[in-house]
């Protein structure tokens, strides 16, 4: 399991696969009987009434400790969302002391950001990165398989880097049923930007499947550090076949 009590969940763009990562890391942690609690700190794109991304980790993991600290109806950035609406910003320094609080109750906090690591979440321009060092969090980069996948994930690398965060790993949030060329070849150099191999793969469709078939999935997609037994020099022996 993560040798860590809070884990931050960012991507490398938005729809990227981060919430079917963060339900996947919870899924295993509730497995084992981990206590677990899993944070969005914002939620914007969504009304007061309609599911937000926490309940997609409920429906697909079984974990209910969730929190939500703040929710926009737009689907902009949550600074923007923030101001669209008229509503005040969510304050990272209360979202940190919160689930530093929670992080005393359980083994495992899972902290799913919002699109990638430097989205503003308030006009003075505080990101998840932020979050990530006040919690002294180890930060999950969640990329594309795709083209363009390169570029944003080493984009994102460089600025975890040079923020002096810690790398948990980089998982690919949802593998393509039929990968082609580019995908393929991008494995391997996402492993030569994280400079490890990749912490996991999730297949393409993972976030439609029944709560039975997610677990399984999980355990299959996401490695040892994260739960799960996916094995990065086994996914790479597939890619030639």
């Amino acid at each position: 399991m993560v040798p860590v009590s809070i884990l931050v969940v960012t991507g490398t763009d938005t729809g990227v696969g981060k919430t079917v990562v963060t339900a996947a890391v919870a899924a295993l942690a509730r497995e084992r009987e981990v206590p677990v609690a899993v944070v969005k700190p914002a939620q914007t794109g969504v009304a007061a009434e309609e599911p937000g991304d926490l309940d997609e980790v409920i429906r697909l993991s079984g974990v209910c400790t969730t929190f939500e600290f703040a929710r926009f109806p737009d689907a902009l950035s949550p600074a923007a969302a923030a101001r669209a609406s008229g509503l005040p910003p969510v304050s990272l320094a209360e979202v940190a002391e919160r689930t530093g609080e929670l992080a005393a109750t359980h083994r495992l906090v899972v902290v799913e950001g919002a699109g990638g690591l430097l989205v503003r979440f308030d006009e003075e321009g505080a990101t998840i990165a932020d979050l990530a060092r006040l919690l002294r969090a180890p930060v999950l980069v969640v990329a594309r398989a795709g083209l363009g996948t390169l570029n944003h994930t080493a984009l994102t690398l460089e600025a975890l880097a040079g923020r002096g965060l810690d790398l948990a790993g980089v998982v690919i949030g949802s593998w393509p049923r039929e990968p082609g060329p580019a995908d393929r070849s991008n494995v391997t150099d996402l492993e030569t930007l994280a400079a490890r191999p990749l912490a996991g793969a999730l297949p393409e469709g993972a976030g439609a499947l029944d709560r039975t078939a997610f677990a399984r999935v999980a355990r299959d997609g996401l490695g040892p550090l994260l739960g799960g037994g996916f094995d990065p020099s086994r996914f790479r022996a597939t890619l030639s076949l």
